[in-house]
């Protein structure tokens, strides 16, 4: 049949017709299929390290464009800062970049989907990176990323609260003032004790929840409620290979931060 130059009015249609489909498909992936139990095996220290070696050899099979793709991930840490900087908001300053890890998981669906993607020998470019987005497995993808995120405004409004409860409400001359405050009085050992407990709390809510979920719904297109639901009981049978897990990411992340956060760029993939 020959080819032919269809209108504006065809394409628009075609348009229509395809993001439709598209939209049919992501809104059954956030449903998934029925729930099927998912076998979960146990893991050690051992796998931990095996994620390390083979994170590290895809960051070499694709260092330029997944540094490319890290940098956003900083960039966005710092203009949080730089929208703190001012003394009305220098209390939020540390927990809009300790938080700013939880939605961290959000930054990596496109290394996983680089990764993914060589494993299988499939081509891997920077504009790969982005292929989730016109699959079914981008509408869990947005749920799982308002998740984190709404737990990321929840920390920062908790932080907020434990500073008024504390220090505040009184708003700090100096961030050397705020930081001798913090660390010479009463009422900010207080605040860190607190704030140091309610960010427990929020790093294992995302923890449990992203650990697999992520993955789940990008390499194996479940749902939400079974992806979240397999993450869950993953980190409920394996607690103390996930509770490791999570110590080297927040240890990598803060060795990451020490130079400006841009050393996150290199610590992400």
């Amino acid at each position: 049949m020959p080819r032919t130059i269809g209108n504006p009015l065809s394409w628009t249609v075609q348009a229509v017709a395809g993001g439709g489909r598209q939209l049919g498909a992501g809104t059954a992936a956030l449903a998934g299929s029925a729930y099927d139990e998912v076998t979960l095996r146990r893991i050690g220290t051992e796998d931990i390290r095996e994620a390390l070696r083979k994170g590290l050899d895809d960051f070499g099979a694709f260092r330029s464009y997944v540094v490319f793709l890290c940098l956003i991930y900083p960039v966005a840490g710092l203009c949080l800062v730089w929208l703190t900087a001012r003394q009305e908001m220098l209390p939020l300053v540390f927990p809009l970049i300790s938080g700013f890890a939880l939605v961290g998981p959000i930054a990596t669906v496109g290394l996983q989907e680089l990764s993914r993607r060589r494993e299988r020998g499939l081509a891997t470019s920077l504009g790969e990176a982005f292929a989730p987005i016109f699959t079914p497995a981008f509408g869990p993808i947005l749920a799982l990323s308002a998740y984190l995120a709404a737990l990321f405004v929840l920390w920062v409004v908790a932080a907020r609260a434990i500073w008024l409860l504390t220090l505040g409400p009184d708003v700090p001359d100096s961030a050397a003032a705020f930081l001798a405050d913090v660390v010479t009085t009463p009422a900010g050992w207080a605040m860190i004790v607190a704030g140091v407990a309610a960010g427990f709390v929020f790093a294992v809510a995302a923890l449990a929840v992203s650990v697999l979920s992520f993955s789940l719904v990008l390499d194996r297109q479940m749902g939400v409620s079974q992806a979240v639901a397999t993450s869950v009981r993953f980190t409920r049978e394996n607690p103390q290979a996930v509770a490791t897990w999570g110590a080297v990411v927040a240890g990598l992340l803060i060795l990451g931060a020490i130079p400006v956060l841009i050393g996150l760029a290199f610590v992400l993939p």
